[in-house]
């Protein structure tokens, strides 16, 4: 599983010209379920992203988690993270779990962020979205279970 994380100021999903999610400062998250994924991998990452300590603090140093800084965090599913593009020019998805273990594991990520107390909205699985944010810093980072 992957998360490619960014700490924005705010965040916000356009289905059919309609918003169906925003937040203000926190985190965007977009998230990619690789095939042999489990529950796990979801726990491990919600658990990594809560604690992330990428915000600033008095001192202006990256030392508060989107937790101690009271943001809200904006899931939104891309298989298209475990795009690769070794071979010719249009990437293969081959890697990306199946449509239905991979919005159930996006669930449990989902319900295992609300589980340690943040406030996490979503964008909505499959859909064809349109995603934008005031990326701060900007800071962004790529997290993945392969590397633990």
């Amino acid at each position: 599983m992957r998360l490619l994380v960014q700490r924005c100021l705010q965040a916000e999903v356009i289905i059919d010209n309609k918003q169906v999610a925003a937040i203000k400062q926190g985190l965007l998250i977009f998230v990619g379920v690789k095939a042999g994924d489990g529950p796990s991998e979801a726990e491990y990452l919600a658990a990594k992203a809560a604690k992330l300590r990428i915000f600033e603090d008095e001192q202006g140093k990256m030392n508060r988690s989107v937790q101690e800084v009271g943001g809200a965090v904006l899931v939104v599913s891309q298989f298209t993270l475990y795009g690769n593009c070794k071979k010719g020019n249009r990437p293969s998805f081959i890697e990306a779990m199946e449509p239905a273990g991979a919005n159930e594991l996006y669930c449990h990520l989902v319900d295992c962020l609300r589980a340690l107390g943040l406030t996490v909205a979503t964008g909505k699985f499959g859909a064809d979205m349109q995603v934008s944010l005031i990326n701060d810093g900007p800071v962004t980072l790529w997290l993945d279970t392969a590397s633990r």
